[in-house]
């Protein structure tokens, strides 16, 4: 039996008939997403101001131990705005995986930078550290500017960590890395909800950090993402030029910079209130799914099925698999099995040093991203299909 038709019979095995067509990640509302949005319509609340936003925000503190949570339109404007905030612009450098959704890169492109892409390591995807250490010792000079790069004589600014799917990233490498380069670590944790470094949960390592809420994402606003940070000031900053850097003035309209609108709005918050309350049943049942797939897939030696690193707890956001190297021709023909079989599956993105607007960007030698890029598979992975796992159903 070919490699794709074993993968389709493992997934027939682990997800019920009655959750096929199996999307990839569904929202699941189980809560209390109408009555909330509900009193926003009723009540006329329901643009960037309005209690659920601040409720919103405390939540994302509360759950993430992050002092401050500041919540945006979406993930790409709240790294775009951490950038802003750290003096990222024209013609600098930020390190940024290749490995990564597009909207990492774009976010540095929109504060006119330049981003430089490096290597991950295999189990995580997240930066591997101490390539990026030596790769930085060979090609950088300190000076009283900054950090140069002395190929491209631009200053590098900071870097961007990456949790793929919800595994964490080594942050600890990775932060001892910057601090050794004096670069500002930001955490592009848009995937990470729920998941944990050394008891820690993720974006409570970067001087800023991002999530996101996107329809697919593990809890969602339909839209929206959250900047969390543990600085007050930068905290204060973020809160300020996402709100279109306006001052405070009984009637003027008085603004002292160039800011943006980019507050998440109190009907999209009021969903995410709702989305949160039920954060640790998704998680559990996500957890629950990993489990079973993990179980699953022994029996297929050239198949495995990526696992929290060490030290580490993932929300399982996005569970994959990845094929043996001798198999890498054959992920498409695996993708369309499973699309025939009513297994909606997806390739890894395009590594972005391969996109026509950055591929004459710095990078370093990126060879376990290629061979990874190659291999993994992310399949159905939504909270809701764990659940009718979990109670047995056929």
């Amino acid at each position: 039996m070919s490699i794709s038709r074993q993968i389709v019979s493992v997934l027939k095995d682990v997800i019920p008939e009655k959750c096929r067509p199996a999307q990839l990640h569904e929202p699941w509302f189980c809560g209390n997403e109408s009555k909330y949005v509900k009193d926003c319509i009723d009540t006329g609340w329901v643009s960037s101001v309005g209690s659920y936003v601040d409720k919103f925000e405390e939540m994302l503190a509360d759950f993430t131990g992050a002092k401050h949570a500041i919540v945006t339109v979406n993930g790409t404007a709240a790294l775009s705005t951490c950038l802003k905030i750290i003096s990222v612009g024209v013609g600098d450098e930020v390190i940024v995986p290749s490995l990564t959704f597009v909207a990492t890169a774009n976010a540095v492109s929109h504060c006119e930078a330049v981003p430089h892409f490096v290597d991950c390591e295999r189990d995580s995807l997240g930066i591997d550290a101490k390539k990026l250490s030596d790769y930085l010792e060979q090609i950088t000079e300190k000076t009283p500017s900054g950090l140069i790069n002395k190929n491209t004589g631009r200053l590098i600014k900071a870097i961007i960590a990456v949790h793929i799917f919800g595994l964490s990233s080594d942050m600890e490498a990775i932060a001892k890395t910057a601090d050794k380069f004096g670069l500002p670590l930001i955490e592009d944790a848009a995937e990470g909800l729920g998941s944990y470094y050394k008891g820690k949960h993720v974006g409570n390592f970067g001087v800023l950090s991002v999530l996101s809420f996107n329809g697919n994402k593990t809890i969602t606003t339909g839209g929206g993402g959250a900047v969390i940070t543990n600085d007050s000031e930068l905290a204060k900053k973020v809160k300020h030029l996402t709100t279109t850097a306006r001052t405070r003035d009984k009637w003027e309209f008085s603004h002292d910079e160039v800011g943006y609108n980019y507050r998440m709005p109190n009907i999209n918050a009021a969903l995410g209130c709702a989305q949160l309350e039920n954060a640790t049943k998704f998680l559990k049942y996500k957890r629950i799914l990993a489990e079973k797939y993990m179980k699953a897939f022994e029996k297929l030696v050239s198949v495995k099925v990526m696992k929290e690193p060490k030290n580490t707890i993932s929300n399982y956001w996005l569970n994959a698999i990845v094929l043996d190297s001798s198999l890498a021709d054959e992920r498409n023909n695996v993708l369309d099995e499973c699309e025939k079989a009513g297994f909606v599956c997806r390739p890894i993105w395009k590594l972005m040093h391969k996109l026509p607007m950055y591929k004459n960007c710095p990078r370093m030698n990126l060879e376990v991203a290629e061979d990874m890029t190659a291999r993994v598979i992310n399949i159905p992975s939504g909270a809701e299909i764990a659940s009718i796992i979990a109670r047995g159903e056929k």
